[in-house]
């Protein structure tokens, strides 16, 4: 009979805080095993000293590199592989003898812990239990973390910088783990975020020594790896301890009573009236820096194409208007590509609530902040441009001024890919029915058709709409010979891209999806030897 295997944490390093459970499994372990770095003692194994029978043999598993360096042929990653393979085999000799074995875990096992490469590696082989315990940032926080509808992010400091701005930027409270030589980064990325004012450091929560102060008086060389940064959900939101004076206090705060609030963006009831942050109508105090002045009546208001993906792919004038607006409005993705920065507020939202997006726009335009709505490709191009003149045919925007920046559209750059597939005359079309009938669609699929002309299709089919390619090709095919050619891209200008050339007949609706761009070629277009697909700009009488 197999022994049993425990994955134990141990908490974050005050005994103290161990669970009986925890307990009880540690001083009853044949084999108590932890992890340890290279010429260190394990802190796990420090926690639960006073546990640990004499009787226990241990297994010390000791990492053979913590940092990027090694000879291994497989690198960093061959080199933790290799070591979790053979830390498995040494644990799993004790399993099969029989002996039950306890695999201490510091904090929480199955978080940001080392346990769950064993777990991952033994779990299915032999009867497994996870004790929870008490996670690190748990001890830490000496104030309330989240509250109520407040959101909380767990993030590690080796996220890429700006990645990890735009997370503390979207997110009410923040819990910043695996510090070290990332901590210059991580501060950097919270002033970008506009929470670095907030932002509290722990150090050793919880054991001796402990040490807490504000980021912003950290000195990057003295941080250890034990230690991580909490930004509270009150610090955005303010105090909400549903006592009456506190009720008072924050009426109007930040939008949450309904007078300054947005509604149906992103779900949340004044989630987007942070513009002030702290009840204010304006920038100062969102990030405990002097805000920009705002317009005097309504500012104008621009809709930036952001192009098909890559940055080099952002138009300069593109680039110059997003450095300088207080507020990027879009959809998620897309809002997602714009990089964080101090003083600026994103509003990110869902795919199809376009117009209640420009409306927000115009709103805060209205009121003389500096916005800019977002959009893939060509602002103009099936985009948030017409979404927003739409919603500003209501006379409550009668006096904001509309801009729209040109982007690289995604019919530009798959027909570059190709080669010139669009040279000659051609037309675009959607073939979503989501914001007209489908018989609209056919109609002008056979216009187009029996124009002759190259045909560029967006939106070809999502996972709720695969049928409508399956009809645009059978149309198309009524009108063209079946050798047309046809070029398919998907993610063009995106890790992953592809690009393929087919034909009419040839092309396979179910490799087809929301991610790919059509272009349907005109009669005259032919394909190069070299494989390049062009379109003349004559056309033969």
């Amino acid at each position: 009979m197999t022994g049993r295997f425990h994955g134990v944490g141990v908490g974050p390093g005050d005994p103290e805080l161990i669970t009986l459970k925890a307990a009880r499994l540690i001083a009853a372990a044949d084999v108590v095993a932890y992890h340890a770095g290279v010429g260190k003692t394990s802190n796990a194994r420090r926690i639960a000293e006073g546990l640990i029978p004499s009787t226990a043999v241990e297994e010390q598993l000791t990492y053979p590199v913590t940092t990027g360096a090694t000879d291994h042929p497989g690198g960093y990653a061959g080199a933790l592989a290799d070591f979790y393979e053979r830390s498995a085999a040494r644990l799993a000799a004790h399993l099969d003898a029989g002996r039950d074995v306890v695999l201490l875990s510091e904090g929480d096992p199955l978080f940001y812990g080392s346990y769950m490469y064993m777990h991952d590696r033994l779990s299915e082989r032999y009867e497994t239990e996870v004790v929870p315990g008490v996670p690190a940032f748990a001890a830490a926080t000496a104030a309330p973390l989240a509250r109520q509808t407040d959101v909380l992010t767990v993030l590690p400091g080796t996220l890429p910088e700006p990645e990890l701005a735009r997370r503390l930027a979207d997110t009410d409270a923040a819990v910043i783990m695996k510090l070290g030589r990332t901590f210059p980064a991580v501060r950097r990325a919270l002033e970008a975020a506009g929470r670095l004012e907030h932002a509290e450091y722990v150090e050793r929560a919880s054991m001796p020594g402990e040490r807490r102060l504000p980021v912003a008086e950290v000195d990057p060389a003295t941080v250890p790896y034990f230690s991580l940064v909490l930004v509270t959900g009150d610090s955005r939101n303010g105090r909400r301890s549903r006592s009456d004076a506190a009720t008072s206090a924050l009426a109007g705060h930040d939008g949450r009573d309904g007078t300054n609030a947005e509604t149906g963006v992103d779900g949340r009831v004044g989630r987007n009236a942070q513009v002030g942050g702290d009840g204010d109508d304006g920038r100062a105090g969102r990030d405990g820096q002097e805000g920009r002045e705002r317009t005097e009546g309504a500012a104008e208001l621009l809709v930036v194409g952001l192009g098909p993906g890559p940055e080099d792919w952002l138009t300069p004038e593109a680039a110059a208007a997003l450095a300088e607006v207080d507020h990027v409005v879009g959809y998620g993705p897309y809002v997602a590509r714009v990089a964080q920065r101090p003083g600026l507020t994103r509003h990110a939202s869902g795919n199809t609530v376009e117009l209640d997006r420009a409306r927000l726009a115009l709103d805060l335009a209205g009121r003389g902040e500096r916005v800019a709505v977002v959009s893939g490709g060509d602002a103009g191009v099936f985009g948030m441009a017409t979404a927003v003149f739409e919603a500003a045919e209501d006379p409550a925007y009668r006096d904001v001024p509309i801009r729209v920046l040109p982007g690289v559209s995604a019919v530009q750059a798959v027909a570059a890919r190709a080669g010139a597939p669009v040279g000659g005359d051609f037309a675009v079309m959607s073939l979503s029915d989501r914001l007209k009938p489908w018989d609209v669609v056919e109609r002008r699929l056979r216009a187009v058709a029996e124009a002759d002309l190259a045909l560029a299709v967006y939106n070809p089919a999502s996972r709720s709409r695969t049928e409508q390619i399956v009809t645009a090709r059978r149309i198309l095919l009524e009108h063209r010979k079946p050798d047309t050619v046809v070029v398919v891209g998907r993610d063009i200008g995106r890790d992953g891209e592809s690009l393929t050339v087919t034909t009419l007949a040839d092309l396979d609706p179910a490799a087809v999806d929301m991610r790919c761009l059509l272009i349907v070629g005109a009669s005259g277009t032919r394909v190069s030897e070299t494989g390049r697909v062009w379109t003349p700009r004559w056309v033969k009488p």
